[in-house]
């Protein structure tokens, strides 16, 4: 049996080691440049946006969803008012981006060292 106290601490003292690597990371993304000379703060942002692009396409693709959750599918007519084919387009497309600079970045990631 362990003590729950002593847990306590360590996992206390891992979360600031956690936490002081978190800081070098983005010091480290702050300051690095890729190969190319982009900045790969800069290049995380464009994938956060291209996620937060996709999420949306997504939910809206899955809202166009008619299944009738009523006693009768008469109660309610549903119309769907966007192009299904063409958000799903655009979310393949913005995966497909999403892929490419996931893969630029880790790529990227084994070249640069952590600032201290």
């Amino acid at each position: 049996n362990e003590d729950p106290n002593a847990l306590m601490i360590e996992a206390s003292q891992v979360i600031t080691e956690l936490s002081a690597l978190i800081e070098r990371i983005h010091r480290t993304n702050a300051v690095a440049q890729t190969n190319e000379g982009q900045s790969m703060l800069t290049l995380l942002i464009e994938r956060d946006t291209l996620e937060m692009r996709h999420k949306l396409l997504i939910e809206a693709i899955e809202a166009t969803d008619t299944e009738v959750d009523r006693y009768s599918p008469r109660e309610i007519k549903w119309h769907i008012m966007v192009s299904v084919a063409g958000l799903q387009k655009q979310a393949d497309d913005i995966a497909m981006k999403l892929r490419k600079i996931n893969i630029f970045i880790q790529a990227n990631n084994w070249q640069i060292d952590l600032v201290e």
